[in-house]
């Protein structure tokens, strides 16, 4: 299996410095990873840095809350595409989702689907927030909104993923949309384990040691 393939190479810390995204784009490149995942202050540093490879750049949108309106969130999405973002990762708003306002929910999300302008649009659930029920009820309402993947975590302190919520979230989607686990992936084992049960996507900050098969303590 090759994992590298798989992985969002992840740098999402407050206070990342310059050189450090710098380097994580060199990294990138150099494990053949799918993309790198950054804040979107970083995205036209990355979109330069990586023009000549076939490295994506990934940002995350509404990022680690998910709470905020509709219109910024699309906006935040609009600018990042604009600023050369291939893929966007953005939050659900998991509060509209407990108070049963799936019209709301699906509306953000689509927003953001259109905002991205045909760019892939991630759904980041925080599963550990949520019940299996409410799991799979915003799989399906990511899945009407159109976006491409469902993802677990934003692993900013709510857990990660697990297996048994990847396999829940791809029985869910059933084929209509892919599963991005993140989170707490520190070894090629737990890498492995994941896409087992469903992931074809990968979101860590071990994936240099993932792909020289060392094991981390911490990080994303």
């Amino acid at each position: 299996m090759d994992v590298n393939a798989l992985i969002d190479h992840t740098l999402l810390r407050p206070d990342a410095a310059r050189e450090e995204i710098e380097r994580l784009c060199d990294e990138a490149v150099a494990h053949g990873f799918a993309s790198v995942c950054v804040n979107t202050c970083w995205v036209p540093l990355c979109a330069e840095r990586l023009a000549e490879s076939p490295v994506a750049v990934c940002c995350v949108v509404g990022f680690p809350l998910g709470a905020m309106a509709t219109e910024p969130k699309a906006a935040e999405t609009a600018w990042a595409v604009a600023a050369g973002a291939d893929e966007v990762d953005m939050v659900l708003n998991g509060g509209w989702l407990k108070s049963g306002m799936d019209d709301a929910v699906r509306a953000d999300i689509a927003a953001v689907v259109d905002a991205a302008n045909g760019r892939i649009v991630k759904v980041i659930l925080e599963t550990g927030l949520l019940t299996d029920e409410q799991i799979v009820q915003a799989c399906e309402l990511a899945v009407e909104a159109g976006a491409a993947f469902v993802k677990t975590s934003t692993g900013f302190g709510h857990g990660g993923a697990t297996v048994h919520d990847v396999a829940l979230m791809a029985k869910a989607v059933a084929g209509r949309a892919q599963v991005k686990a993140s989170g707490g992936i520190h070894t090629a084992q737990e890498a492995e384990s994941l896409v087992a049960a469903g992931a074809s996507r990968l979101g860590t900050s071990s994936g240099v040691a993932i792909a020289e098969g060392r094991t981390v303590e911490g990080g994303y």
